[in-house]
C-alpha cells in the first residue's frame, strides 16, 4: 500500500465537527503526493471559505497524518478552487445528511 493510500485511508477519521461527516466522504481532500522523502503534501479545501472551524479540521487532519509510520513533514494546502459543492460528496456522505 502505497504512503499516499494510507495518508488517504487515516484521512476518514477526520471528521468536521460541524456535519459530523469524514473530510473524505465531504470530498474535501482534492490530492495527497508524496516525495522521495516521505513528505506529504495534502491538497483540500473547506465547505465555505468563511469555516469557524478552519482550524479545527486542519489540527485534525495534522494530527492524524503524523501517526502514520513513514511520514515526513506534512503540509496542508488550502485551496478554494475549485470551489466545493455538495456534488462532492460520497453516496455515504449523503446518505449520513439525509440527502440521497
Amino acid at each position: 500500500m502505497s504512503l499516499e493510500t494510507k495518508v488517504g485511508a487515516s484521512l476518514f477519521e477526520v471528521i468536521d465537527p460541524e456535519l459530523g461527516v469524514n473530510i473524505m466522504d465531504l470530498g474535501l481532500v482534492y490530492g495527497i503526493t508524496a516525495d522521495d522523502k516521505e513528505n506529504i503534501e495534502i491538497k483540500m479545501t473547506l465547505t465555505t471559505q468563511g469555516c469557524p472551524m478552519h482550524d479545527s479540521i486542519k489540527a485534525g487532519v495534522l494530527h492524524r497524518v503524523k501517526q502514520v509510520e513513514g511520514v515526513g513533514n506534512i503540509h496542508v494546502d488550502l485551496v478554494w478552487e475549485p470551489a466545493w459543492t455538495p456534488a462532492n460528496m460520497s453516496d455515504r456522505a449523503k446518505q449520513q445528511l439525509g440527502m440521497g
